[in-house]
């Protein structure tokens, strides 16, 4: 069975994907994404947080968020029925149950406690009135303050601005590019982070597959396949150098001015 670490931390490798960058997509605080690949959960908060850590990093890397929490919670979480079972004497469980014996003085305690509540019930009825409602100017001052105190509750507080929604953090795209020619490439990813720099890729060997929320694509021409997301895209007929946009799903034609430019 594959270690949960090693899956995420080979995953990011493969990726080419920094920690630090994973930290600003996810939120989560570098130590404790290390601490996930190196399976060091006692460095983390808890149980809950460590299920929730992993589900967004397994997320932001494209894996099974759902197959890897299971993983943690059948080999970290559960107990074994052994474990679940209450410690005991041995031969205690052969043991008869024994009948309960009732002492001679409850039938006594029913009653005095039965009396007791008759007693409390009538003497709150006759100081209500008989109807549930306070009676004199204590009952008048009390039904006063609860009206005072629930108007102040749910008036809303003058220039208070409606909540909003946070945005939710953009989602990583994969991109792979398979020449289908002699090919010059240039690739950066979020954060100006060159990928590939300045190189001519000849068919018919693809690039690894990278991951990142966006990238800038610079291409001499476009012999190329794009595998976005998993899907191939074939790019308009271009002899002249051209930009593309890619992020997740989408696939954006860049002005020459914004074309990404490697080797200097």
């Amino acid at each position: 069975m594959t270690e949960i670490g090693t899956t995420l931390r080979e995953a990011r490798m493969r990726a080419r994907i920094d920690i630090s960058e994973i930290e600003a997509e996810t939120k989560i605080r570098a130590k404790y994404l290390r601490a996930l690949e190196n399976e060091e959960w006692n460095l983390l908060p808890g149980p809950t947080y460590v299920k929730s850590f992993l589900r967004t990093y397994a997320e932001a890397l494209g894996l099974d968020a759902k197959l890897l929490v299971e993983e943690y919670k059948v080999r970290h979480e559960r107990l074994s029925e052994q474990e679940l079972r209450p410690i005991g004497p041995p031969g205690a469980a052969r043991r008869p149950p024994q009948p309960m014996r009732i002492p001679r003085w409850t039938p006594v305690a029913a009653v005095v406690v039965a009396l007791l509540v008759a007693l409390f019930a009538l003497g709150k009825l006759a100081g209500n009135g008989g109807d549930g409602t306070p009676t004199g100017a204590a009952g008048t001052t009390a039904a006063r303050t609860t009206t005072r105190s629930t108007t102040a509750t749910t008036a809303p507080s003058p220039g208070t601005a409606p909540a909003h929604k946070a945005k939710p953090e953009p989602r990583p795209a994969s991109l792979q590019i398979v020449p289908t020619a002699p090919v010059y490439v240039c690739l950066t990813a979020a954060g100006d982070r060159r990928l590939i720099d300045k190189q001519t890729l000849t068919p018919p060997t693809p690039t690894a597959t990278f991951r990142s929320t966006r990238f800038a694509l610079s291409l001499g021409n476009t012999q190329v396949k794009l595998r976005v997301d998993g899907h191939t895209r074939t790019l308009a007929p271009s002899s002249v150098p051209v930009g593309y946009e890619i992020t997740r799903g989408h696939v954006r034609r860049l002005p020459d001015s914004r074309r990404p430019t490697c080797g200097a």
